[in-house]
């Protein structure tokens, strides 16, 4: 197997044992407040993207949810009114979608798919792509930013989670003492592996923001967030950058 084929099996065993963030689809309840116009989704595991950043209605829009199964943010926008495509590589995530898909009555596309592969959809398909934290669990970025660059039409806007590498130089048993260098790569270094965690990799700004920018996108806005648990999230340390960019 793969190293994106062992980090799906993982998945399925955090959703399936651990009560996983990004595995809990959301509730009827929670699908009936979007269709009124109260809702929030995240990119990031505690700050809610800022509303604007969709840059008005999402009625007929057609976006795409990257690495964005679990039935969390997909029923949100089908509820809003865009025409949604989701693409995973866990069966039970995309099975979460299906759920609420059903649940609710909305119409979904729903791809099972490898994103460090060249995706399956044609040039310039979408208005807006949305990529919650999921880069931790691939080697490279940079194909998959120009894979988005590619899909997205002219004034498209990726919304995308990128990580700065401190989950990965401090001790997970006693966050405060930094143990680790960078980059964090299992796939070089096979001591870093963990079955518990799955392969995951750090990536440096150059790798991210550089990505981005070589691509052609044009940054328009971002903010950081915190893990979410842990000594680090107590202490206020950010984690994650959420960035907004726009095809021009």
């Amino acid at each position: 197997m793969g190293y994106q084929d062992v980090n799906a099996e993982t998945i399925s065993t955090w959703i399936r044992e651990e009560d996983w963030q990004w595995g809990r689809p959301i509730d009827s309840r929670m699908y009936a407040e979007a269709k009124a116009g109260r809702w929030d989704v995240l990119l990031t595991p505690t700050k809610p993207v800022p509303h604007y950043w969709f840059g008005g209605s999402l009625e007929g829009r057609r976006l795409l949810g990257l690495a964005s199964g679990g039935g969390q943010q997909i029923p949100i926008f089908s509820a809003l009114g865009a025409k949604c495509t989701v693409l995973d590589y866990n069966d039970d995530q995309l099975e979460s979608e299906r759920m609420v898909a059903r649940r609710e009555g909305y119409d979904v596309d729903i791809v099972k798919a490898d994103m460090t592969r060249p995706l399956p959809f044609a040039d310039e398909t979408f208005d807006i792509i949305f990529n919650p934290a999921s880069l931790c669990y691939v080697e490279k970025v940079e194909p998959i930013i120009r894979e988005c660059w590619r899909i997205l039409k002219n004034d498209g806007v990726l919304m995308i989670t990128f990580e700065n590498g401190i989950n990965y130089i401090t001790d997970p048993d006693d966050e405060g003492r930094i143990c680790q260098a960078l980059p964090f790569n299992p796939l070089e270094d096979p001591s870093l592996y963990s079955k518990e965690d799955g392969y995951q990799f750090s990536h440096s700004f150059s790798e991210q923001i550089g990505g981005l920018i070589r691509a052609g996108f044009t940054l328009t806005d971002v903010y950081e967030d915190t893990n979410g648990y842990g000594l680090l999230h107590e202490l206020n340390i950010p984690s994650f950058w959420a960035v907004r960019a726009v095809k021009k």
